[in-house]
């Protein structure tokens, strides 16, 4: 879906499920009542029911849109959503949207049985026999522990798996603007174009400082928007499952013969240094104003425990129990992970600042916090209702990984 910054969006949700849903819009600062949390600022929308979504739309960027009821994500229920910015000066020739994700459902397993395993098993990553969805844990250096609870059988990039890769036919020297989306539910990936360096523009839909790099970490939930310029030949864009066995790509066409073969393509890109995402720099229009903050609130990340139970501070998923903050405030969540796994955080209804090492941090709605690290962020209170706050690893979310930032208009 392609829509302008400042258009009146509107969306009838038509639910054709035999379960219950909402939609949620990832990424955009918008209205409580539109945010798409079920029992928290809607109702679930019944099978055969409708709902109508009627917003505003804040910001330009890249952005996406997809289900928040159980896994239902993890089905493919979801879709871009490009908000076009008409002052843009836009130095690029032609943009491809890339959605990454990994896919299990119609296999001889779906999602919901999965959740139900995992939960049944009591730990994650026990191992849960060889069908294409078997439970493990796969490791990862470059995540700092565990790369994930599920074994996928295929990982896609827009709908395909490398052997069958979506083609887009460009022409030699032109600039390409990569929008990249990962909507899997327990994948990383690191993405890239072997032997090429991309010039990142953009994190979760705000600009950067343009930084040149060879590949990039995408955790679930993430965006990031990169140039990369045409050689004459065919270009793999890559997206390798972090610490998992699978590969899947887009090819930008631009002379004729053959793509690389994948498999020598992703040897080459696993060699290539990864550029962490937050270690970007917001550029100077999108920074947060300099201010301490009002409060500081922690976050600790914990799990799994007995049962495949994941929890913050302590607790799991309690709409009525939230983290209380006030309107106007200057907030600091500070997610502390004494885990194994890294996790995907992601905060409803705001664009928070990446504080770390090297000047302002990027502008995002999701980050990744490591394992037996920490990560701090700060947002500002200007958009009161019930926020969800939550790991956007699905199965993380629904064994207890959520909680929510409350506040009213003063």
């Amino acid at each position: 879906m392609w829509v302008r910054r400042g258009d009146l969006l509107r969306v009838r949700l038509d639910n054709a499920l035999p379960q219950p849903t909402t939609v949620h819009w990832h990424g955009l600062a918008l209205r409580n009542d539109m945010d798409g949390v079920p029992g928290l600022t809607q109702p679930e929308v019944a099978p055969g029911a409708t709902f109508d979504y009627a917003f505003a739309v804040p910001d330009a960027g890249t952005f996406w849109f997809h289900q928040h009821v159980g896994a239902q994500l993890d089905r493919g229920l979801y879709a871009p959503l490009i908000v076009e910015d008409p002052d843009e000066p836009g130095d690029y020739d032609r943009e491809l949207v890339v959605v990454f994700d990994d896919w299990l459902d119609g296999t001889g397993r779906d999602p919901d049985q999965v959740l139900t395993e995992l939960l049944a098993n009591g730990m994650g990553g026990m191992d849960m026999g060889s069908g294409a969805a078997a439970m493990t844990m796969p490791r990862s250096d470059l995540l700092g522990g565990d790369a994930g609870n599920v074994t996928y059988p295929y990982f896609l990039a827009n709908g395909r798996t490398a052997d069958a890769a979506h083609t887009l036919e460009v022409r030699p020297g032109q600039r390409i603007r990569l929008r990249m989306i990962n909507a899997s539910a327990d994948t990383a990936f690191r993405v890239g174009v072997p032997g090429t360096a991309m010039t990142v523009t953009h994190t979760d839909g705000f600009p950067v400082v343009p930084t040149r790099v060879e590949a990039v970490l995408l955790g679930m939930g993430e965006r990031v928007d990169a140039v990369v310029e045409v050689p004459d030949a065919v270009m793999p864009l890559l997206g390798l499952a972090e610490g998992k066995d699978g590969v899947t790509q887009v090819l930008l066409r631009a002379g004729p013969g053959a793509a690389p073969d994948v498999v020598a393509a992703a040897v080459a890109l696993r060699g290539s240094p990864v550029t962490p995402v937050g270690d970007l720099s917001a550029t100077e229009s999108m920074g947060l104003p300099d201010r301490e903050p009002d409060v500081v609130q922690p976050m600790t990340l914990g799990g799994p425990e007995p049962g495949y139970t994941w929890t913050i501070n302590g607790r799991t998923y309690d709409p009525a129990a939230g983290v209380p903050v006030r309107e106007g405030q200057r907030v600091r969540l500070r997610f502390e992970n004494p885990t194994s796994m890294f996790h995907p955080m992601h905060l409803h209804g705001h664009t928070f600042q990446v504080r770390g090492a090297g000047g302002v941090g990027p502008r995002k709605d999701t980050a990744i916090v490591f394992p037996r690290q920490a990560l701090e962020v700060d947002f500002d209170a200007d958009n009161a209702g019930q926020w969800l706050t939550h790991c956007h690893n699905v199965y993380h979310g629904e064994a207890g990984m959520m909680t929510v930032v409350s506040y009213v208009d003063s």
